[in-house]
């Protein structure tokens, strides 16, 4: 069977980490993307390799129109071909109260967290979709149940940006699903990872259906099978996966 090749954007930690290990085990070729972290990124892919995948990293800011298109060209030098998409790179900014907010700080959260979904959106779009000679293929955004809920008193800035990524997921899909590109949304809630705020995932555990708070590999999981073929004629959805957590 032929690879699945995929980019992970902000790959070297959290969901992406595990998303990309998980693609790794099902003998995907994953392209891990990182900023700074390359000791991280160089550790996830080695353990796509030893999962019985194939991996590269993938130095990119990708809220820089330059790198997102140099990354895209070493997958394709690599590999050929895409066939997926994960958009995660992102950042939560400053925590507090609006009165917290700089301009700068807005500015960088909505870089990074929207213009860096786009630009990675765009370039997957060019290289998958049947009308510029593509094979087609599948483009996950992840956001986060912080767009319904606002993230009032703590981060209203990430919050504002995962709405955008919610209304790129729909739009988006309705314009490519007939280029055999199916755009689908995942929208996590809180995760064991380095993002959430420390207390908060000290203690919300009991206040979530479920009980517990979730692991990246369960987020993972639900990314996974949006990239897969069971999931074909799912386009513009957004998967809560939360505990029940709304």
């Amino acid at each position: 069977m032929e690879r699945k090749v995929a980019i992970v954007t902000g790959g070297s930690r959290g969901i992406d980490a595990a998303t990309a290990k998980c693609l790794g085990q099902d003998g995907g070729a994953v392209a891990v993307n990182y900023v700074n972290s390359e000791q991280g990124a160089r550790e996830v892919a080695d353990a796509v390799i030893a999962a019985g995948g194939d991996a590269i990293v993938a130095q990119a800011d990708t809220a820089v129109e330059a790198d997102v298109e140099r990354m895209f060209g070493e997958v394709e030098t690599k590999w050929g071909r895409l066939d997926a998409l994960v958009n995660n790179a992102g950042i939560v900014g400053p925590r507090g109260k609006r009165e917290a907010l700089t301009v700068d700080a807005v500015e960088r959260v909505l870089a990074v967290n929207v213009t860096g979904y786009i630009l990675c959106a765009r370039a997957a779009v060019k290289r998958m979709s049947t009308n510029h000679g593509g094979n087609g293929g599948v483009i996950v955004n992840v956001s986060s149940g912080s767009a319904h809920r606002g993230g009032a008193n703590d981060n209203i800035i990430y919050a504002v940006s995962k709405g955008a990524v919610n209304s790129l997921t729909i739009g988006l899909s309705q314009e490519v699903a007939g280029e055999g590109i199916r755009v689908n949304a995942v929208a996590p809630g809180l995760t064991r990872t380095d993002m959430p705020n420390p207390t908060v995932l000290e203690t919300a555990g009991p206040t979530i259906p479920i009980g517990r708070i979730g692991e990246a590999e369960e987020i993972a999981e639900g990314i996974v099978w949006l990239m897969s073929d069971k999931a074909y004629y799912v386009a513009g959805a957004n998967l809560r996966i939360a505990g029940g957590r709304p």
